[in-house]
């Protein structure tokens, strides 16, 4: 049985690990909210384009046929976005969308993909795609608690680039969604090309006047509209990754407290143990002299 000293010491340091706990699961539960509001924020822009590149569409102006909009007959390139988070301690956050990406990477060479470019938008994600080797064109790290468009733009833009030069076929995003604070659920979708399903069925036949010509209008709202939905991946990911961390923080500060009181425990046991030696070796002097 360890000693009295060596008990107290290991109480005292995971008091100190339940001290630092504590500290970051407070954090994260103010850094959830402020991601929580910027989240909800951005989705009534989502929603607006959302509808006007619907509309657009399906409208009947023009007969240019954007290349987002256009469906591949075979897909044998594949452009994959990663969003993860650049710091650890949020639970199996990183590991449940990194174990998606991987199972939908083995299915896609199974079925025949040639090539898989990867794009990461994080640290896990970008350390996580340097192990399994694959080919990384683009990443971004360190993007802070906020989320900025002008810092995702550029890696992004290689992915949307090589779609509109023929290079890939198909890009999808993998991110982790925000349900609510005790959940968030890993997802990969299609981001081009653009479905109908994503985008929806126009409820009424809206018609535009178009300055400049409708080329040049589509061609910039739809980029727009897929910088849109990755901002707001993106936005999705850091409140599930604050959220993620506040419940994981309290789960360990909580764990902390029990091993604290079964140690206590061990050390009031150790220390009886002792009083009780030292006594049975009073008496038994005692009663020799």
């Amino acid at each position: 049985m360890a000693s009295g000293k060596e008990i107290r010491t290991k109480i005292k340091s995971v008091q100190n690990t339940r001290k630092i706990t504590k500290a970051m699961e407070m954090v994260a539960a103010s850094k959830m909210r402020k991601a929580q509001e910027r989240m909800r924020a951005a989705r009534p822009f989502a929603e607006k384009i959302r509808r006007l590149a619907a509309n657009l569409s399906q409208a009947s102006v023009s007969d240019y046929v954007h290349p987002f909009l256009v469906q591949k007959d075979q897909v044998k390139r594949i452009g994959l976005v990663l969003v993860t988070t650049d710091k650890g301690l949020c639970g199996g956050l990183n590991t449940n969308i990194q174990r998606i990406a991987l199972n939908a990477m083995k299915e896609w060479d199974a079925s025949g993909v040639s090539e898989i470019r990867a794009c990461a938008i994080g640290n896990k994600g970008l350390g996580f795609m340097q192990r399994m080797g694959a080919k990384v064109v683009s990443n971004v790290t360190q993007l802070g608690d906020t989320p900025h468009l002008e810092k995702l733009i550029g890696p992004v833009k290689v992915m949307l680039d090589a779609y509109q030069n023929d290079e890939i076929d198909a890009v999808y995003v993998a991110y982790t969604r925000f349900i609510n604070t005790m959940k968030q659920e890993p997802v990969l979708e299609q981001l081009l090309p653009l479905s109908g399903e994503r985008m929806g069925t126009p409820e009424h036949a809206w018609d535009y006047l178009y300055e400049p010509e409708p080329q040049v209008v589509i061609d910039e709202l739809l980029v727009r509209y897929v910088e849109a939905l990755l901002y707001q991946a993106v936005a999705e990911n850091m409140a599930s990754e604050q959220s993620a961390r506040m419940v994981a923080m309290k789960a360990a500060s909580d764990n902390a407290k029990n091993v604290i009181g079964e140690l206590q425990l061990v050390y009031n046991k150790t220390r009886q143990a002792a009083i009780t030696k030292e006594l049975s070796e009073i008496v038994g002097g005692a009663a020799a002299v």
